[in-house]
């Protein structure tokens, strides 16, 4: 076959992404090339569109567009009034919880934990959410990382930045297994997990 370079180049790109292997990925692009004019010229447009308008905050972490310049001080994602940030690994984990309506507040995606591959903590949004904490006079920082031990580290870190402030600090508790993952999380799991969230304030005293 000629001309296949490009074929299997795609294949492993698309074998990259969460649950898919190569036998999957190589469905897709068989599916994909069946239907160029109703798959592939729409979905280019809209990852083109999506590479060039699209970025993370660098102060939150959440998804927005280029045209809103957030700094330090003035973050322009989020214009409701909060007195609570809930702290998450990732963006997945971020609409996990939006979409089981449990929380209400601000969100802070670290972009990772401390020890996962090629991350540690200068490269995680952590100075962005003391920060925040302190301009936005936050009353309870919320930290919903996993139940993994780099999850577990995070959070002491980000406790132990946090120490000099007067805000409440509190983690997820019960109805989150050990070694679990915000995302893979059901919506009950979640609800009771953020019920009986722990205060850690009282517990370093």
């Amino acid at each position: 076959m000629q001309n296949v370079n490009e074929i299997e180049q795609l294949i492993k790109i698309i074998s990259k992404l969460p649950g898919l292997g190569p036998k999957s990925a190589k469905r897709i692009v068989l599916k994909l090339i069946s239907n160029k004019d109703e798959l592939v010229k729409p979905m280019a447009k809209a990852l083109a569109d999506m590479y060039k308008n699209i970025s993370r905050c660098k102060i939150c972490g959440i998804l927005k567009s280029v045209s809103l310049d957030c700094s330090y001080t003035d973050c322009q994602v989020v214009d409701k009034k909060y007195d609570k940030i809930c702290v998450v690994e990732n963006i997945s984990d971020q609409w996990s919880i939006e979409s089981s309506s449990i929380f209400k507040g601000y969100f802070h995606i670290l972009g990772g934990t401390i020890s996962s591959a090629g991350q540690n903590k200068d490269d995680l949004l952590i100075n962005s959410l003391v920060e925040r904490v302190k301009k936005n006079k936050i009353e309870e920082v919320i930290l919903a990382t996993s139940a993994t031990v780099e999850g577990q580290t995070t959070a002491y870190y980000i406790q132990d930045s946090l120490k000099n402030t007067k805000t409440k600090i509190t983690k997820l508790a019960q109805g989150l297994p050990v070694g679990g993952e915000i995302e893979s999380l059901d919506d009950g799991t979640l609800f009771s997990a953020f019920k009986f969230r722990s205060d850690l304030n009282s517990n370093s005293e």
